[in-house]
């Protein structure tokens, strides 16, 4: 019998009713409305699905699949990746840095970690190496030509990160997060997934789950946040302007700009130096004509790949310790302000610079500069024609939208040059 008792205690049917973890059913149970949000809704279902699988997994007692101890304090504590025991030594460094009790407990001096899948996998999202491939794949797949004809619309681009700022200022005021987790939040604002991964990764690594999971599901609600701030901000006859058409930008010009933006921007804010550099390789492969199945791999197969990575690793960060909490509530409602003052931002800069401009923009482009490629755009196309049915705002939006890219990138790499 005693084999058949020990093999009843190690099924997690038994540790979940020996433990009395309702937290943990509570986090398979949000996966769940995840995974249907993804399948269902289609909501950014190619991150949001290996996101909620891999907090399914996470959370799964017994599973094993991810340490939260080895990544404690913001660091990778590479001796116990080697099997090394707990030692009072990093046991005492882990509770100066404010890890909590609940993990701390669960691995007493003398103890030994298996390393899990995930453990192994999540080291691409902390090295930051996942964030910029996946750069490299946008890149791969954008087209800064609309930039390039209007260069005013970097300004768009700029003024839609005002959100990223306010919602630091926000979450600073509030009391509840540091200035590093004020600045992984505020990312958010930015519209872009994996400059927020890539940001909370170095600044705020406990709160990954809950941002990731914030900034992929905004992410997918643009079309649903956007159009009530656009409308609000702007009046029926300026959303009947009618842009004219780009110029052509010739390919010497698309060849030049991301090596340019590339140097500007590295000796600028080196902290952006490896989320632009990746984002401005992929567009030059793709622009330069030379490099045909780099291109391809890029933006299709090694993107596909490092996306699986990323969503299943950010995935299983979301535990129950760290997920369910009042920092996570304050910060999904933090990320409606971010969203929310991003698309004003942009909105009301254009509106500004009309005051001084003899061909009057449409200040819809302006909600574009969000780094949602290309939905933040189609988004102000739907809008221009609801206004005026033969308004085509698409091309003059993705000047923004792009912008936004970079913009963001920028932001990011000043927040971690002021607290990283």
């Amino acid at each position: 019998m005693q084999p058949i008792i020990n093999f009843i205690h190690d099924t997690g049917f038994y540790m979940i009713g020996a433990n009395g973890d309702w937290k943990t059913i509570v986090m398979i149970l949000i996966s769940f409305v995840l995974m249907y949000l993804a399948i269902v809704k289609k909501f950014e279902p190619l991150l949001l699905l290996p996101i909620s699988f891999g907090m399914l997994a996470t959370n799964l007692p017994g599973a094993e699949m991810y340490h939260e101890i080895l990544f404690a304090g913001g660091h990778i504590h590479w001796e116990l990746f080697g099997g090394s025991p707990m030692t009072a030594e990093l046991l005492s460094e882990l509770q100066a840095a404010g890890v909590s009790d609940a993990i701390l407990n669960a691995y007493p001096v003398g103890t030994t970690v298996s390393t899990g899948l995930i453990d192994v996998l999540y080291l691409g999202v902390k090295l930051g190496i996942y964030p910029c491939l996946i750069f490299m794949g946008v890149g791969s797949m954008t087209d800064f030509g609309p930039l390039i004809a209007n260069p005013k619309s970097l300004l768009l681009g700029a003024a839609a990160q005002l959100g990223i700022f306010i919602t630091y200022v926000g979450c600073r005021l509030s009391g509840l997060f540091n200035a590093a987790e004020a600045s992984s939040i505020g990312i958010i604002g930015g519209a872009d997934g994996p400059t927020a991964i890539f940001v909370t990764s170095r600044l705020a690594p406990h709160l990954l789950g809950p941002i990731a999971v914030a900034a992929y599901s905004y992410m997918a609600l643009v079309p649903v946040i956007q159009p009530p701030i656009m409308r609000l901000l702007t009046t029926k006859a300026e959303r009947q302007i009618v842009m004219k058409p780009l110029r052509e930008v010739s390919k010497r010009e698309k060849i030049i700009f991301p090596i340019m933006v590339t140097v500007f921007v590295a000796l600028l804010v080196p902290s952006a130096a490896p989320l632009i550099a990746c984002l401005m390789l992929g567009n030059l492969f793709k622009e330069s004509g030379v490099v045909e199945r780099l291109t391809k791999t890029a933006g299709n197969e090694l993107m596909n790949i490092v996306t699986i990575f990323l969503g299943l690793s950010v995935g299983s960060t979301a535990t129950a310790t760290t997920f369910l909490s009042g920092q996570t509530i304050a910060i999904m409602c933090m990320g409606v302000v971010a969203f929310g003052f991003g698309t004003a931002g942009g909105v009301l800069l254009a509106k500004v610079m009309n005051l001084f401009l003899k061909e009057k923009i449409n200040p819809l482009i302006g909600s574009a500069g969000v780094s949602a490629v290309p939905m933040a755009a189609r988004v102000s196309q739907v809008e221009g024609q609801k206004a005026n049915p033969g308004n085509f705002l698409l091309m003059h939006a993705m000047g923004p939208n792009v912008a936004g890219v970079i913009g963001s990138a920028i932001a990011a790499g000043v927040l971690m040059a002021l607290f990283g």
